[in-house]
């Protein structure tokens, strides 16, 4: 009976620490609505769960960063040292790659590369080489890289390599 009890109040407490999550993850991100709104909200709240990690994956435009689902990181050429200067619309196609403590490296990346900025909202943004870093909506999966070369929002969008430099694809 104590076994069935401890099990009872473990598995209560993991199902209000989730809902907890979720009320509290909701994100500037979530006002979007429609399906990439759902989406956004997902991806916002799984990349606030904890630390984030940044990785490599071989694309078809070579080998880089990703987070830690594998989805392609991209850099703002707007963006200024230490400042984003996506947020509103802009972040709800491209989502900044959020985290709750200190970003780490996986395989390939460079653990003193990366950083953290607050965001307005005072959520914490990965960076990488100082860069800012976003994922993009129209990347569906692992590896894609379909924001490479965009120019939305007022500046161009690039993927990032391992050493930090932007990578220009023909988008």
């Amino acid at each position: 009976m104590k076994r069935k009890l401890t099990t009872l109040i473990v598995a209560a407490a993991t199902f209000a620490i989730g809902l907890v999550s979720t009320a509290c993850g909701s994100t500037p991100y979530s006002a979007g609505g429609g399906d990439y709104g759902s989406r956004l909200v997902a991806s916002a709240s799984t990349t606030r769960v904890a630390a984030a990690t940044v990785g490599v994956r071989r694309t078809l435009l070579g080998r880089v960063i990703v987070d830690s689902r594998g989805r392609t990181l991209y850099l703002f050429e707007k963006d200024t040292h230490r400042r984003s200067a996506c947020s509103a619309q802009c972040a709800q196609f491209w989502p900044p790659l959020l985290t709750h403590g200190v970003p780490r490296a996986r395989a390939g990346a460079k653990q003193l590369l990366l950083g953290m900025i607050r965001r307005p909202d005072g959520s914490r943004q990965v960076t990488y080489a100082g860069h800012p870093v976003y994922e993009y909506v129209g990347d569906s999966g692992p590896g894609q890289t379909n924001g490479e070369g965009s120019q939305e929002f007022g500046a161009g969008w690039d993927v990032l390599s391992p050493s930090g430099k932007k990578i220009e694809g023909e988008g």
